[in-house]
């Protein structure tokens, strides 16, 4: 059983249902082209990291955003 895991930020109020779904279906189509298998039994997990638990560069995403909208 394929287990896929997504990690991205929650910005914006995050990622619909439906973005999430159509996320999930396109990762699942894919998987099963590449390896011709897990279709029916890949697990997709969505893990939606807050913005000021990501860094980059020492730096949190929330306070690079923060950044980038005073420039």
């Amino acid at each position: 059983m394929p287990y896929i895991n997504v990690k991205m930020t929650h910005e914006d109020g995050g990622a619909t249902k439906e973005q999430k779904e159509k996320l999930s279906k396109g990762i699942t189509e894919l998987f099963s082209e590449v390896f011709g298998r897990g279709a029916s039994s890949a697990v997709v997990l969505i893990e939606e990291v807050s913005t000021d638990n990501y860094a980059i560069g020492g730096k949190t995403v929330t306070t690079i955003r923060e950044e980038q909208k005073k420039n």
